[in-house]
């Protein structure tokens, strides 16, 4: 018998971390006045359920992720971390299984690579990547990981991005950058995930828990007797990226949580020693789609669509159906990428209070933009080329009865191949930006 439940996007509750809230320089006058009382805590994220019996006993396991507000901001328009060592999409998940009187709990963060790089939009499928300030790497990474150890000890960074190209540069960068602050506390561990296990063949991440698994039982887990006595607690953190922290990062976050949760139900006797949740094909079934859930939520937060490599979180395998949700789903981000993230960047931005707007005569006004940015729109442009083929191609039609129709369509036809070329030529320009003014708070 298996049940589920689940909801995404805003929590409400009692417990939480000021800064997985809101700003603290928003919190502080508020606290200062003593209007704490009347604060009601928020937290972006999701909460996803599932109960389910094993033998005799029932087992109930809950996944919540509470997203960070340090770097909040869409997949494109928030890459690397802040000069303090926020991280963009950085999201703390936390399952939490309840059988036979015991509570367990372990926590996976997830977060961009921690130091400054952006990939700004162009209309090209794949923007180029670019390490901002190289020299400040180490001291923001630093920032970063201090502030993980402060909060969970132990760090165990799995980078899972590739060698090669754009990727393989920031790789490089990142492992060098970590170098000098390596210790039995903070670990690094290249995968790269897509040269190992390529487009379906995700079962080979077991190569990637053979390499961590000492880490893994090191640093534990919480858990609670029937008497609610902390018998163990968890004393380390691993951090998961990949380029986006969704898809190839939910893909190993559900593996790493699985073999957790298997090991937690052998200790309290609900399995046997060698029993793993495939034995049981319903909480089986129900712990997959438990998951990609969980990295769907994620994803719509960060990119706008779900997670790609979702149908193998949810059903163990590829398939052709999944494949092509994910040529689906990468198209949708291309066009939220460069048409629409800025807008909701400045949303997030404004909300937050690091942004502001104003008509006010006493705010210096905003920078004039040149002749090509005033009237650049990726519309007209679509418009223009569509219009200029469609006169070529009228004018192809009367060509074999009249040369002048030929010259027309050559002139329409370059007039398209030009328009085509100055607009990948400013690419940038043609996109949806952020455009509000930066306001005095940091």
């Amino acid at each position: 018998m298996m049940s589920m439940t689940s909801s995404n996007h805003v929590l409400f509750g009692d417990r939480a971390e000021p800064r997985f809230l809101w700003n603290s320089y928003l919190l502080e006058p508020l606290i200062e006045n003593k209007l704490d009382q009347y604060l009601l805590p928020v937290i972006q994220g999701s909460f996803q359920n599932i109960q389910a019996e094993v033998g005799s006993e029932k087992v109930n396991v809950t996944l919540i992720a509470r997203r960070c507000t340090g770097r909040i901001g869409t997949r494109m328009w928030r890459r690397g971390a802040d000069a303090e060592g926020y991280a963009a999409n950085f999201v703390e998940s936390e399952q939490i299984m309840q059988s036979k009187g015991y509570t367990a709990s372990y926590v996976q963060v997830r977060g961009s690579m921690p130091f400054l790089w952006e990939q700004i939009v162009d209309l090209t499928y794949k923007p180029s990547f670019d390490v901002v300030r190289q020299e400040e790497a180490p001291s923001v990474l630093e920032r970063h990981f201090k502030d993980l150890q402060k909060k969970y000890g132990a760090v165990l960074a799995v980078d899972l991005v590739n060698t090669q190209g754009g990727e393989g540069r920031l790789h490089e960068r990142y492992a060098k950058s970590i170098e000098p602050i390596l210790s039995e506390d903070v670990r690094y561990v290249h995968f790269d995930f897509h040269r190992i296990c390529g487009h379906v063949h995700f079962e080979r991440l077991s190569q990637l828990y053979e390499q961590i698994e000492d880490y893994l039982k090191k640093h534990k887990y919480f858990l609670l007797n029937e008497k609610g006595e902390k018998i163990q607690e968890q004393l380390g953190v691993v951090r998961n990226n990949c380029i986006d922290c969704l898809d190839r990062t939910n893909v190993t976050q559900s593996m790493i949580a699985r073999r957790i949760l298997e090991s937690q139900l052998q200790q309290i006797e609900v399995f046997g020693v060698n029993d793993t949740i495939t034995k049981y094909p319903a909480f089986d079934a129900s712990y997959k789609v438990l998951w990609a859930n969980h990295g769907d939520a994620i994803s719509i937060q960060y990119s706008g669509t779900p997670a790609l490599k979702g149908d193998f979180v949810r059903y163990g395998k590829r398939s052709a159906q999944g494949i092509l949700n994910d040529l689906q789903y990468s198209l949708a981000r291309y066009y939220l990428n460069n048409f629409a993230d800025g807008t909701k960047q400045d949303a997030m931005d404004l909300l937050q209070g690091r942004y502001i707007t104003s008509v006010s005569r006493d705010m210096a006004p905003p920078t004039k933009a040149g002749f090509v940015e005033s009237y650049a729109s990726a519309r007209l442009a679509f418009a223009l080329v569509s219009g200029a083929f469609m006169f070529m191609m009228m004018s192809l039609r009367h060509a074999r009865h009249d040369a002048r129709h030929l010259l027309l369509s050559l002139l329409w036809a370059g007039l398209c191949i030009g328009i085509t070329h100055f607009v990948r030529s400013n690419g940038r320009v043609f996109t949806n930006r952020p455009r509000a003014h930066k306001s005095s708070r940091p």
